[in-house]
């Protein structure tokens, strides 16, 4: 294999996207990273198939680009709202990691009013079996009281409903309505686009990688 003309024979030589790489006199061109934002709607998995054959997000985009997309993190099957679809492996790894805090917004509906005292609860912390969970963010809707907006920056499994299990009442609906910068608005249930440079590279810059120069959307 060589890379811009020169040979490379170790294992795990990384390159970069604009790099030209040959193998026996023949360019190998990469695969060009795809990034899709999807409105999940409910009853459906968010995996890239299901053993049990219920309906996965990637049913949702199945013949769309041409690339094989994987999404980025997960939202429970019943639980609405923004997920991200993309091949670009460094950046969906970064936007799940815990160290880079990309905020994620949810509205839930419950079945009863939460107390002001329950509401400075999930901003302090609510202990759970597998450690304490916060919202940095939380306010209630101005015309309809059950339900409240959380912003938070983890991605524990279950994490917001686990929270309100913890504190007795039972959630009626849950609704991602913000992801890092990527918002949900104008994008109908079941619905999704792809993102526009300026949206890929905001994201990238959060995460700390270079902007996606190369790309050609707008």
């Amino acid at each position: 294999m060589r890379v811009n003309g020169k040979v490379v024979t170790e294992l795990g030589h990384q390159v970069n996207p604009e790099d030209r790489i040959t193998v026996s006199g023949q360019r190998i061109e990469p695969e060009p990273f795809v990034y899709i934002l999807m409105n999940k709607p409910r009853d459906t998995i968010t995996t890239t198939s299901d053993e049990k054959g219920r309906k996965t997000v990637m049913d949702l985009v199945e013949n769309a680009t041409g690339q094989r997309l994987y999404p980025v993190g997960r939202l429970d099957r019943n639980t609405t709202g923004l997920i991200l679809l993309t091949n670009d492996g460094d950046l969906a790894n970064r936007l799940m990691h815990p160290s880079y805090k990309v905020r994620k917004v949810y509205e839930v509906e419950t079945d009863r009013v939460l107390t002001d005292e329950e509401l400075g609860k999930i901003r302090t912390g609510i202990v759970l079996e597998d450690g304490q969970a916060q919202a940095y963010r939380v306010s209630r809707h101005p015309e309809y009281l059950n339900v409240v907006s959380l912003s938070m920056h983890e991605g524990r499994n279950r994490i917001v409903r686990r929270m309100m299990e913890a504190l007795g009442v039972e959630v009626l609906s849950l609704d991602r309505v913000a992801y890092g910068s990527l918002q949900k608005k104008g994008l109908r249930v079941g619905r999704w686009r792809n993102l526009r440079k300026s949206e890929i590279n905001e994201l990238r810059k959060m995460v700390r990688l270079l902007p996606m120069d190369h790309l050609d959307r707008s």
